[in-house]
């Protein structure tokens, strides 16, 4: 792709109002392509009663998932089919492989251009909270990431973990590249976070550790209020801040009750994008105890606001942090998590030592660098899409010999049971031949 300015479309079941890593990801890599001078389209989720701030932004309808409060994007809309050919684009850049990332990749073979996949979360770590047969679901979740991923040029990952996970799962080896989302490190230079602290109440004498994520199991905040609770007894000057919302905040507000420390919470609610920095240099550490992350890309951002790391050493975060040089790790442990969070608390040599690693480290993720390999992914994709090369995978992977007859008669089973529960009676889910 010999072209100066690209044309990009960035198909996403999520897009703003909502505040998620993908989000983030999507808009930051879309500000810096804009920067270098590229034209870009973001086609996601309807969003009522939403005006956007951006240009060129396409809404598929969508519907709420109540259970998650998440949107359920349906991509048919035949003014977003009359429009695509008519902006010529160059690349489309899928963040998600279905519902969405189905009309992308349709899109690109009508149009002969490149499709391009990121592969940012562990959807298989999800499906505990479906309510359904958690093999299952995996299973199948697997398989159609395994088709989806061959109808693509090129997978983007955000981290050397996950590229190992699509290495050792679907046989991918080639054409597969890490890319972790960029940050703009200019607003952590330009904020103090004094005036947050003087609208939230944290004085001068407080600690603020502070934590980022939406409010949902797969986030472990439990583990992380349980643990806080042990810290708060021989630190009773502390405050745990707590941005994003989700469904189980009033769960999580009941445990901080149970623990005696509701007083010592501050559940801020979902923050706007760009008042980001301004939160995070207002905090004096960041701890953090997801253990479904991909990149970790909150703990780069608090890294860039030179904030001391404690987390959970799990997969995503442990690509970003190295233990004891810009942040601590800690077993998935409410009491280790505590004991490292009073290390960092009682020790200030340590923690101006870890200061020092996280912004050395958030140097790393300057947006502009990393969305230079990004268009240059493009470039190979849009030769290799001309070619007619498309991602191969080692097909004697377990995934690709799964036995859909051994998963129809899960599915009836769990059925069956729904069924026995509710007193219906419905057929059999197996496809007749």
């Amino acid at each position: 792709m010999s072209k100066s300015s690209l044309r990009i479309a960035h198909f996403t079941n999520t897009y703003f109002p909502m505040m998620s890593g993908v989000v983030r990801s999507v808009s930051t890599f879309r500000q810096a392509q804009e920067a270098l001078g590229h034209t870009v389209f973001v086609f996601g989720q309807e969003a009522s009663n939403y005006e956007d701030k951006e240009p060129y932004v396409f809404r598929y309808p969508s519907f709420n998932i109540p259970i998650r409060n998440y949107p359920a994007t349906i991509p048919v809309s035949n003014h977003i089919d009359w429009l695509i050919p008519k902006l010529k684009l160059d690349v489309i850049h899928a963040h998600h492989p279905a519902p969405i990332g189905n009309a992308a990749s349709e899109k690109c073979e009508k149009l002969g251009i490149p499709l391009v996949f990121t592969y940012h979360t562990r959807y298989q770590e999800y499906v505990q909270y479906m309510g359904m047969p958690e093999e299952l679901i995996k299973e199948i979740i697997e398989h159609q990431l395994a088709r989806y991923m061959q109808k693509c040029q090129h997978i983007v990952v955000p981290s050397k973990s996950i590229k190992e996970m699509v290495e050792s799962v679907y046989g991918i080896r080639e054409r597969v590249t890490v890319i972790p989302t960029g940050i703009d490190l200019k607003p952590y230079r330009e904020v103090n976070g004094r005036s947050v602290r003087t609208s939230r109440h944290w004085t001068d004498d407080k600690k603020v550790i502070i934590t980022v994520g939406r409010l949902v199991s797969e986030k472990n905040f439990d583990t992380l209020i349980k643990a806080f609770a042990i810290v708060s007894h021989k630190h009773p000057d502390t405050i745990l801040a707590l941005i994003g919302d989700g469904p189980i905040q009033q769960e999580l507000e009941k445990l901080t009750q149970q623990e005696g420390i509701h007083d010592q919470v501050d559940f801020i609610g979902q923050v706007p994008f760009e008042e980001m920095p301004n939160y995070l240099k207002a905090a004096d550490f960041f701890t953090f105890a997801s253990i479904t992350e991909t990149q970790g890309l909150v703990t780069i951002e608090a890294m860039a606001a030179n904030l001391p790391i404690v987390a959970v050493d799990a997969t995503g975060t442990s690509d970003i942090v190295e233990d004891g040089k810009d942040g601590i790790l800690t077993e998935n442990d409410p009491g280790k998590l505590a004991a490292g969070i009073d290390r960092v608390l009682s020790d200030p040599a340590l923690a101006n030592h870890l200061r020092t690693g996280a912004i050395h480290k958030a140097k790393a993720f300057e947006t502009l660098n990393v969305t230079k390999r990004l268009i240059d992914i493009y470039g190979q994709a849009a030769e290799d899409k001309k070619a007619g090369i498309y991602v191969v995978p080692d097909k004697r992977k377990p995934i690709y010999t799964v036995a859909w007859n051994t998963l129809a008669d899960q599915a009836d089973k769990w059925l069956a049971k729904v069924e026995d529960g509710l007193g219906i009676s419905t057929g059999s889910s197996k496809p007749t031949t």
